[in-house]
């Protein structure tokens, strides 16, 4: 048995042309076919044809690592900035939007799944004003902005209902709920 390192190109005679992209687990390689995507194949199997051997690199990273360092990169994107809880009376409910044409069928959506999306664009806004305000703009460009985002706000003072806490609400111009 040939022990193969990332970055090792073979021909599989199923799959094709492919890479090492990972070799750290003891029985199997995982390869990516451009045509078939990822496969794990038996680190004993005989029936790659060898293109391109790479030398084992001490230094090199595997895909779990690096599946590691973007996921920790994207989770804080992903998901909301503050812990928000949604009021009690809501968990595990559903909105329903009901078409005029009762012909139609409605859509039926669980809250969780609503809320938090409402929560992440709160919170996208909340970047969005710290960009503005930090950016190069002239102060009455930044006002501009600021007063646009305000008024999204406003306007989602709506879902508020959905807050379990009234500290988390949205507010528009008037600071109210």
């Amino acid at each position: 048995m040939i022990a193969y390192s990332i970055g090792t190109k073979i021909e599989h005679p199923t799959f094709g042309k492919g890479i090492i992209i990972d070799d750290s687990d003891e029985y199997v390689y995982n390869l990516y076919f451009p045509e078939h995507g990822e496969k794990e194949i038996s680190k004993r199997f005989e029936g790659f044809v060898l293109i391109k051997m790479l030398e084992k690199d001490t230094n090199s990273v595997s895909l779990e690592d690096i599946k590691s360092v973007l996921s920790d990169i994207i989770a804080p994107l992903t998901e909301p900035i503050e812990d928000c809880k949604i009021a009690e009376k809501w968990e595990g409910g559903n909105l329903i939007l009901q078409p005029k044409d009762k012909s139609l069928q409605a859509k039926e959506i669980p809250i969780e799944g609503f809320f938090h999306k409402i929560v992440m664009t709160r919170d996208r806004l909340r970047v969005m004003e710290q960009k503005i305000n930090a950016s190069k703009l002239s102060d009455a460009e930044k006002v501009e902005l600021q007063q646009y985002i305000t008024r999204i706000y406003g306007s989602l003072t709506t879902f508020n209902v959905l807050f379990r806490f009234k500290d988390d609400y949205f507010k528009g111009t008037g600071g109210t709920d």
